[in-house]
């Protein structure tokens, strides 16, 4: 757990710090960039060796075909994520599409992990995609505008569901079906 408490403090800091200390993320310029990239990297590292050998201790268990609600929002968190780099429709529409996809993913993780690891880290980066989110709403957000219509929200339904496909993959190689107890 300690692993993974420091990959999620790290998580955290790391995209707070231009939030938090706008001057002093300015005066590393550059630099800052590939700093915050490394801090990043290294927290994805931490967070996924953590969670992967934390002691499994429940503290919930999910209800019966919670995997079916997990896909939906699943597919719909990764859609989020799409919006802003296709600008479709949504994106002059959703403010923080990144943000609340997140969100998203951290339910839809937790609707089927009842583990401390899990709460822990699914918990952890919903709730900072909260913060992250009302913080922007009180400092620098501004409302796109434009898009490509349609064909943006088209690109982004291929983009999603080829992402879904090798997040599937990638789940199943690791030991974690997405589609086990799911019938069609």
């Amino acid at each position: 757990m300690i692993f993974l408490s420091l990959g999620l403090f790290l998580w955290v800091a790391a995209h707070l710090f231009k939030r938090l200390a706008p001057d002093a993320r300015a005066a590393l310029g550059d630099r800052g960039k590939g700093l915050v990239t490394a801090l990043l990297v290294l927290a994805v590292g931490l967070m996924a060796l953590g969670y992967r050998g934390a002691e499994f201790v429940p503290v919930y268990s999910p209800l019966p075909g919670m995997g079916h609600l997990n896909n939906t929002l699943m597919l719909i968190s990764l859609f989020l994520f799409g919006v802003g780099g296709t600008k479709g429709t949504l994106y002059p529409r959703i403010r923080h599409p990144m943000l609340w996809g997140t969100v998203i993913w951290s339910l839809a993780h937790l609707a089927v992990n009842g583990d401390r690891a899990s709460l822990l880290l699914f918990g952890g980066i919903g709730l900072w995609a909260v913060v992250e989110m009302l913080i922007l709403n009180r400092t620098s957000w501004v409302r796109p505008v434009g898009g490509r219509g349609l064909k943006g929200d088209a690109m982004n339904l291929v983009g999603t569901l080829l992402l879904f496909g090798a997040i599937a993959m990638v789940h199943l190689w690791l030991g974690h079906p997405v589609f086990e107890g799911t019938y069609f």
